[in-house]
Parts: C-alpha cells; structure tokens; sequence
C-alpha cells in the first residue's frame, strides 16, 4: 500500500484511480465494504484503487466543541485501512482551507487534478465541501462532466440499523462490546503504553498492566472485561479492568479512571512498552469490597470466566 500526505503530494497515477472517501474513523464494516467495493471497480477498469480520507475527525475543524471520542488513533486507521487491500491511501489535512473549498473545486482539483480520478464510490447520502454544499447527485452531474462515474452505495446493516461510526461509539461507551465487535468485524481495542500504577495488583497476586491511552479516544464504561492483549508478535488472554479502585477509595465521578489488565500466563517486564488491549465481552460493574480477601475472591471468578471466554478463539 502506497501512503501520500497532504495536498501538494498528491499525483495523479498513469492508470488513474477509482476513489473512495470517508473519515473512516473505526474502518468498521460499513467502511470495509465500501473499499472492498472500490477495490473491484479499481480492478474492473485497471486503475489504482484509492481512499481518501483526513488527518483528523472533521469536526476538529468545523465543530471543536463537540468532538465525538475517536475509535482509532491515525496510525490505528492506517494500520486497519492497509489491512483491506487498497491500493493508495491519500491523507489530507482536514484544516480550515479545506473546509472552505467549494464542492466543485474539491472535484476539480483533488478527485480529477490530484487522483485523475475514473470512479468514485460513497455512501449514497455522502456531503462535501463547504458548508456541505455537495451532494451525491452533484457529484454525478461533475461526473458527467469531467469523465469519472459515481455510485452512490447504501450503508451495510446489522440488525436493521446502518453500521456507523457513531453507532460503534454508542455500543462501546454502552459496554455492550459484543455489537462492537459485530459492527467493526473485530473486537474494540484500545493501544496504550505500559505505565507504573498503585502497584496494589501484584500485592494481590494478580499484577496488571496499567495502560496510559490517547484522551481522545472512545473508552468503555466503568467495569470489568474479558479480553486479549497484543505484545508484540504475542497475543495473550486479558482480564481488564476500567476504574477508579473503590475498595481502596477510588470514587466514580471523582477519581482518575485507570484501564489496567492481568495478563494471564505472562510474566514479561513490559514498563514502558505500548500494547493493544481487545475488549471481548464486559463481565460486570466495578464493585467496592469489604476487603481484600474478598475482592480476590472476585478476581479469581473474573479470571476463570476469562479464560473460559477466550479458550480456542485465535492463537495465543
């Protein structure tokens, strides 16, 4: 996969492109789709295939006060984005100059002049350009015009509802990372780097993993999850825990949220490493105990009913 940044970089290939734009902020199945789509067509009329997207959530830009949680970092999506195959993933700088350019010279200058675009394929209600002037029937109309076809796709469905990013954040702030997983066609997962934290897991038997992760991304709800860690090349069953520590004076609303993670069967030293943790399925709410031995108690259930979730599902 070929990666090209920013406006000026881009070049347009001798076979041309069939595009496709998005945020893409997930690459979840609705996303997967639409590229796997644009792949076929590429293929169709021998052209590169292309997704277009932006350096950051456009409402960074146009809306900075209301942001909604990002589910993948940058390098998360283009990680997930090469993973579908496409040829050239063109990023652009979604900054106040592109949010002013009008849909037409949008068409003009980066589709046809940038991409030497053939074809385009988008969601069928897809907006461009300032103020969202540009519609999918605009865009047909410049088609005709300049030499490119556009198709205008339905969004994929999983129980009658469209598979949307916002959907996806809604399941993951919800817990409910069951329909996560279904709508992305992989579980949630969140990439952080391996800090010191109370050290009171080890104290316990059970040492975890504290996790520093991105303020901008989505996080699942207070509580306790079945899940994986990636280490490396290694990937490892996760009992995960997202919360503020209540049997030792943690208070929800008041204290730090921590995301901490015993990883079961590992006793590598991995401070200062980054990791990925999966979120399978979320177990129960975070409980304040009497006392310790109690809460071991606890952990010790958390840890089989783990086990028991992630025994024979992938290579570990």
């Amino acid at each position: 996969m070929r990666t090209i940044v920013g406006l000026e970089a881009l070049s347009p290939s001798e076979r041309g492109s069939v595009v496709t734009v998005g945020t893409f902020d997930g690459v979840h199945l609705g996303h997967r789709g639409l590229i796997a789509r644009t792949i076929e067509e590429a293929e169709r009329v021998d052209a590169d295939s292309v997704a277009l997207t932006w350096d950051r959530h456009p409402a960074e830009t146009l809306r900075p006060d209301k942001v909604p949680p990002r589910l993948t970092t940058p390098a998360r999506k283009l990680e997930l984005l090469e993973e579908t195959g496409v040829d050239v993933v063109a990023i652009l700088p979604f900054d106040k100059e592109l949010s002013l350019m009008p849909a037409e010279d949008f068409v003009r200058d980066v589709l046809v002049g940038g991409l030497k675009v053939r074809g385009v394929l988008v969601g069928h209600d897809w907006r461009f350009g300032h103020k969202a002037a540009g519609t999918v029937p605009l865009l047909t109309e410049l088609g005709r015009e300049l030499g490119f076809e556009v198709q205008g796709v339905d969004l994929q469905t999983v129980a009658g509802e469209p598979v949307t990013s916002s959907r996806v954040r809604r399941a993951v702030r919800g817990g409910d990372m069951d329909l996560a997983r279904v709508l992305l066609g992989r579980p949630y997962d969140l990439d952080g780097v391996v800090v010191r934290g109370a050290a009171r897991g080890k104290g316990l038997g059970y040492p975890t993993a504290n996790l520093e992760v991105e303020p901008a991304l989505a996080r699942p709800p207070i509580g306790i999850y079945a899940g994986a860690a990636r280490v490396g090349d290694r990937k490892v069953p996760a009992a995960i825990s997202v919360g503020v520590g209540p049997t030792f004076g943690g208070e929800a609303g008041k204290s730090p949220v921590t995301i901490e993670a015993y990883l079961l069967d590992f006793d590598r030293d991995i401070y200062g490493q980054t990791i990925r943790l999966e979120f399978w399925k979320r177990l129960r709410d975070e409980q304040k105990f009497d006392s310790t031995e109690a809460l071991v108690e606890q952990m010790d259930k958390d840890v089989a009913e783990t086990r028991e979730l992630t025994s024979g599902l992938g290579t570990w």
